[in-house]
């Protein structure tokens, strides 16, 4: 275990580029959850709009 964190200290592209990856999956996920939400609002409104309707 020791002797796999050393390699992985010792080569600092690997660790810069797994940080990269996990800057922009973090980036990604923000934005979608962002997206659903608005979306799901928008759902919401035009559900209770149609059952408004209906009664």
């Amino acid at each position: 275990m020791i002797s796999v964190i050393s390699k992985f200290l010792r080569n600092k592209s690997k660790g810069a580029t797994a940080i990269e990856y996990a800057l922009i999956a973090s980036l990604i996920a923000v934005v979608a959850i962002t997206g659903m939400r608005l979306i799901g609002n928008k759902i919401l409104s035009q559900l209770n709009n149609i059952a408004d309707n209906l009664g």
